[in-house]
């Protein structure tokens, strides 16, 4: 007996080919899914039980305990509140991904014809490390109504007093008793021809008069020429206490750059404006009884800028502070797909005739669609789910205006509604609309590997 056959003996007959595969599979997916269980009994207590229990809840009422069914589901589709989030949510999805797509596209583009393309780039991704509750406090002060505060306003503030002229005067107002206020906030008194007119002003303090303002008396002390209308506009406030109330004294001061008009039988005849000492005279005008007035504009508030965070424009404007954070990771992970596209097709393209207009439609945007399509599904997931710098930023007044479902799913639940049933349901409800891009997105990524 040789020794081959002695081993066959002790050992026995091995199983066929089939079945011993089979075992080493079964082995093979054993030893996987030990190593996948601590992770799936993670997955099954963070997002599996929250989205049963959410399911849930959604069917009960807010304590609970009472089974109301459908009842969440209609009832929130009745809530001008939630129509609105809604409402705010469909902006979103279709202006946030749509923007930071298209500019992401652009800059990516451009970077590459740029000397210091990382340096540019890593500018541009710097803001993907500041926390959304860092950016949202960033961008509240940012868009502060004060000029003082917000820098935004500041500068719009700047350019519009660069080309408009605001009132010198907007505390002024009339003396009581001596002058008259219309209904458009100018004032008046009625004078003569061959007379003088003097105009008291309060309202104004000291400190805020112009640097060329000078004494009102000596002016007020000229007598009019025949056929001319004369008169001093002044701030009736004599330094240091004294003086007459609507009599011009030697320490008060002239108005200047005061626009006075005389009007007569409601046009304008005549129309000047206040020398440093507040003094304005009218000539040429025909003999009779003329109204002074001065104008509203006189008196016209400073320029305070656009209201940012009021009911028509907080949304657009939390938008923006969500391009800022996510432009660089739109720019870079499209880069990445057009640093892999052929160059031989471009430089093809070139040599062809084809300016750079042409490449960029005709060639580079179709090579990118399905990286393009990537980002734009990944940002419309971000964006259904935004909440933070909406919850930051919009002013108490105005978070109803700005709300989106996720917002308003805390609201309901803990933000005073304590309503965790109808909660519950607006829960369901984003999660429903997540799930197709979600579906689209694995599908894509499963393509792109095969």
């Amino acid at each position: 007996m040789t020794a081959t056959t002695l081993l066959k003996q002790q050992t026995g007959p091995r199983p066929a080919g089939p079945a011993r595969g089979r075992r080493s599979r079964r082995r093979v997916r054993l030893i996987a899914l030990l190593f996948v269980f601590p992770a799936l009994l993670l997955l099954g207590a963070l997002v599996v039980y929250p989205v049963l229990f959410s399911v849930g809840r959604s069917f009960f009422d807010a304590s609970g305990t009472r089974f109301v069914g459908a009842g969440n589901y209609t009832g929130m589709f009745r809530d001008p509140a939630t129509l609105k989030a809604i409402r705010n949510t469909a902006i979103w999805v279709v202006v946030a991904p749509a923007l930071l797509t298209g500019l992401g596209l652009i800059l990516a583009v451009l970077v590459e014809k740029v000397r210091w393309a990382t340096a540019f780039k890593l500018l541009l991704f710097m803001p993907m490390a500041v926390s959304f509750l860092a950016a949202g406090i960033i961008f509240r002060l940012a868009y502060d109504a004060d000029p003082d505060k917000g820098v935004l306003n500041a500068a719009v503030v700047s350019v519009h007093d660069a080309f408009t002229s605001t009132s010198a005067y907007p505390t002024a107002r009339g003396r009581e008793g001596l002058l008259t206020q219309d209904r458009d906030g100018s004032w008046r008194t009625t004078a003569s021809t061959g007379g003088s007119v003097t105009l008291p002003m309060v309202g104004v303090l000291p400190g805020d008069l112009p640097k060329s303002a000078s004494p009102a008396y000596p002016a007020a002390a000229q007598k009019a020429a025949p056929g001319e209308l004369r008169g001093v506009v002044y701030l009736d406030f004599t330094p240091g206490g004294g003086g007459r109330q609507g009599r011009v004294d030697p320490k008060e001061s002239g108005l200047p750059g005061m626009t006075v008009q005389a009007v007569r039988d409601g046009r304008t005849a005549g129309s000047t404006t206040t020398a440093a000492d507040g003094s304005f005279h009218f000539a040429g005008l025909s003999a009779g009884s003329y109204t002074v007035k001065l104008p509203e504009s006189n008196f016209a508030q400073p320029y305070q800028g656009v209201s940012w965070l009021g009911p028509a424009l907080v949304t657009p404007a939390i938008i923006g502070a969500y391009l800022w954070i996510w432009t660089g990771f739109s720019m870079v992970l499209i880069g990445a797909g057009l640093s892999a596209l052929p160059r031989d097709a471009l430089e093809a393209a070139r040599m062809d005739g084809a300016n750079e207009w042409q490449i960029f439609r005709r060639i580079t945007v179709p090579l990118l669609a399905p990286v393009l399509t990537v980002v734009f599904v990944t940002l419309v997931i971000n964006v259904m789910k935004v909440f933070d710098l909406v919850y930051i930023i919009a002013p108490g007044p105005v978070q109803e205006d700005a709300t989106v479902l996720a917002t308003q799913m805390w609201l309901v639940s803990f933000g005073g509604g304590n309503n965790q049933g109808l909660g519950s349901a607006l829960g369901v409800l984003l999660l429903l609309l997540v799930i197709p891009a979600m579906v689209f997105n694995v599908r894509r990524f499963r393509n792109s590997q095969r």
